[in-house]
């Protein structure tokens, strides 16, 4: 299968002065031309993770202005009328997985069509923690993804009325003993942000486990985090033809530097 090389800006609402600085930026990415515009689904501003002495550190999220993903969505697909939309990705602990069905088949019903459901298992402590879900272990976590996405699949396959299309998938992580298998089984979209050799050595798992499925792997759109032009050329030839470029705020709003960049290396490939 040829796939159409395509862009996607991952807008984060953590830390932007308000509500309707993100929401312009939501708009101002799709006048751009972005195919996708993302949000993310944490309660607090996501942290880089710390070191102290080489050992890794919990990162700390802080407590800055935020909002919540799926209720944004709903917005987003009324404002915006060509970008597909979604949330990059949805934490699979914090919502009951038949509800989060619902949820996206209402807003790919408001949207006309136009919804990814992006979905991970969660990591980011304090977002359980301060709302009251029970973080467990990383292998809960997964347990609770992998049913998860059974129950969606079949939520979404018993709603009335169905969603306008059948909704992409994207799954985020590159685990091999977890993840892929999932990827293979359920994804039409996998988001691994992996450099070359490593994405060669687990794509071919990820085909694997598709085959396993009964699936053609070639139905699985290959996504990565940009970079630079030189890079996306290399990840390009591996088959990587979905880019995001993630969009984080200042006091002043957002730069669009790095999309301008993006779109601009797609239109080149297209």
């Amino acid at each position: 299968m040829t796939r159409p090389v395509r862009a996607a800006a991952h807008i984060w609402p953590g830390g932007a002065p308000d509500y309707r600085t993100w929401r312009a930026a939501v708009l101002r990415a799709e006048e751009l031309g972005t195919d996708i515009v993302f949000g993310y689904d944490h309660f607090h501003k996501p942290a880089v993770r710390r070191t102290a002495n080489g050992i890794e550190l919990e990162p700390v999220q802080p407590d800055v202005t935020n909002f919540e993903a799926w209720t944004a969505l709903a917005s987003w697909a009324e404002i915006t009328t060509t970008a597909e939309i979604g949330v990059l990705v949805t934490g699979s602990g914090y919502r009951n997985p038949d509800l989060l069905a619902d949820m996206a088949r209402t807003v790919d019903h408001i949207s006309g069509g136009r919804l990814i459901l992006g979905l991970g298992a969660g990591w980011f402590e304090k977002d359980y923690a301060v709302y009251g879900y029970d973080y467990g272990t990383l292998r809960s976590r997964m347990d609770l993804f992998a049913e998860g996405l059974r129950r969606i699949e079949h939520r979404l396959a018993n709603l009335t009325p169905e969603p306008l299309r059948q909704i992409p998938i994207l799954i985020g992580g590159a685990g091999e003993r977890r993840t892929l298998p999932l990827v293979g089984r359920y994804a039409d979209i996998w988001h691994s942000g992996l450099d070359r050799e490593t994405f060669r050595r687990k794509n071919d798992i990820v085909k694997q486990h598709a085959a396993a499925a009964g699936r053609d792997d070639s139905v699985i759109e290959r996504a990565t985090n940009w970079t630079t032009a030189g890079q996306a050329d290399t990840l390009l030839a591996e088959g990587i033809t979905l880019h995001v470029t993630e969009l984080k705020p200042t006091d002043e709003g957002y730069d669009f530097t790095t999309l301008t960049d993006l779109l601009a290396w797609r239109d080149a490939n297209r």
